[in-house]
């Protein structure tokens, strides 16, 4: 591996750590030459790639970092951690892996991060849906924010029956 700040061509492995639940490989490095250290990741090539439909009719290879980017701002300033946050991300795209997908649609990925951050945090839930369904008045969000208690009294009501 080469050094990114001297160019050296050896590097020396320092610390090898597993992450994204074993589908990705980090490791710490350090150059001989300059005693830079920095980080790389390792991840198996997958043959079948994710394209995405984009609402103009346009098609992208799927771009998780895209989705965490999303969630991230969403949940800016919030209890949401990095790893909930990549958790999330990799489970929409596992899912849509999982399920088959050649070709998504972002409307598709939109509702599924809609989905699961209704479960983490409804703050950055209703941040997300205010972008991703482009609320353009209060009235979106009022009416937005009284599904979300309609549901809540729902199970509260169900779970004290």
């Amino acid at each position: 591996m080469r050094c990114p700040s001297c160019g050296a061509m050896e590097t020396r492995v320092i610390e090898t750590r597993t992450a994204d639940e074993g589908r990705i490989v980090r490791r710490r490095r350090e150059c001989p030459e300059c005693s830079n250290r920095f980080t790389t990741y390792e991840k198996a090539e997958e043959k079948r790639t994710l394209r995405v439909i984009k609402k103009d009719g346009s098609r992208e290879t799927f771009d998780r970092d895209k989705i965490i980017r999303g969630i991230g701002r969403a949940c800016e300033k919030l209890p949401v951690s990095l790893e909930q946050i990549e958790d999330l991300a990799s489970k929409i795209e596992d899912d849509l892996k999982g399920e088959g997908f050649g070709e998504v649609p972002v409307s598709e990925i939109g509702r599924r991060v809609m989905d699961g951050l209704r479960k983490v945090n409804q703050v950055a839930y209703v941040r997300f849906a205010s972008v991703y369904r482009e609320f353009t008045d209060l009235q979106s969000f009022q009416h937005e924010i009284a599904r979300l208690i309609g549901e809540k009294e729902v199970s509260r009501n169900g779970e004290e029956s």
